[in-house]
């Protein structure tokens, strides 16, 4: 039995395998072996070691195999903000969690109906965070706001940036005056962003500026995080994964799908208070979606 990257080694090298003794389980012929078996006897040159290897892979002092990577410009500038978020600004982030029940008992009954309406464009789960949020942003106007200098701006309009996952890294594409959209123009333009981050055709205007962000981990499986600023917004709400878990509803036990939600905020601007009633608010449009139709 040969190792994927032995075999691979081995391949590029010319290697007899009869000739290599595996040290891998059941005989199983590893990577290390084929390094041992290239390394140059005492006092030889080896001009095949040069050849074996990548300039960035290394063996270490231990002899285990390290590979070194340049970190790539999209990478360099998302770790150099998430640092000066993280040492700039007094952030803390509050937790809350909203059963997702009726939004799915929504989404499955007009599924169909609302695809054929709009042009194959499909009701996700996302539209219904994005309006929920605008229509909480109105209320609590300091989730909204943003840094600039000394100076705190309230922004009168909503612009919401959606993490969007891409071969590169993540980016946070930016849905403008989401208060004029509907659900149907807020699943176009969010699959619109996907698309264009998936072929890395997304433009610097398309990223810049928005008021306020939702990151969504819970399509990668993540139960409970704590989302990172993105400056000079004031707060960020971080989506998880729905998870069925038993809860107590008028005396009962009842099997309901649950999703944590985390809202990481700025606390030089934006106290304690106002950062529980923005997420209860989200919470409570989202477990009663008929809100959002008759706005209260």
């Amino acid at each position: 039995m040969i190792s994927p990257a032995a075999k691979k080694l081995i391949e590029e090298n010319s290697l007899d395998v009869a000739s290599i003794a595996g040290s891998g389980k059941d005989g199983r012929i590893t990577k290390e072996d084929i390094l041992k078996k290239l390394e140059p006897s005492p006092g030889q040159k080896s001009a095949v070691s040069s050849v074996s290897a990548p300039e960035n892979i290394s063996v270490s002092e231990e002899g285990r195999l390290e590979e070194r990577v340049p970190m790539s410009r999209l990478r360099s500038k998302v770790a150099e903000r998430l640092l000066h978020a993280s040492q700039s600004t007094a952030m803390l982030t509050t937790f809350n969690e909203v059963n997702m029940k009726p939004v799915m008992d929504i989404r499955n009954r007009y599924k169909e109906e609302f695809e054929k309406a709009h042009d194959g464009t499909r009701l996700g789960f996302m539209s219904f965070f994005v309006r929920a949020c605008t229509e909480a942003l109105k209320r609590y106007p300091a989730v909204n706001a943003s840094l600039d200098g000394e100076d705190v701006v309230y922004h009168g309009y909503q612009d919401i940036g959606v993490a969007v996952s891409s071969p590169r890294g993540l980016v946070v594409p930016v849905l403008r005056n989401v208060d004029s959209m509907g659900l149907a123009q807020v699943e176009k333009e969010i699959r619109n962003f996907g698309l264009k981050a998936r072929d890395g055709k997304l433009s610097i205007d398309e990223m810049l500026g928005g008021t306020f962000t939702i990151s969504n981990g819970g399509v990668f499986g993540s139960l409970l995080s704590t989302p990172i600023l993105n400056p000079p917004q004031t707060a960020i709400l971080g989506m998880h994964k729905i998870q069925e878990r038993p809860m107590a509803v008028s005396g009962k036990v009842v099997v309901l799908p649950m999703m944590y939600l985390a809202l990481s905020y700025d606390h030089r601007m934006i106290d304690g208070k106002e950062a529980v009633q923005f997420l209860v608010t989200v919470k409570e449009l989202l477990e009663d979606p008929t809100r959002l139709l008759l706005e209260i």
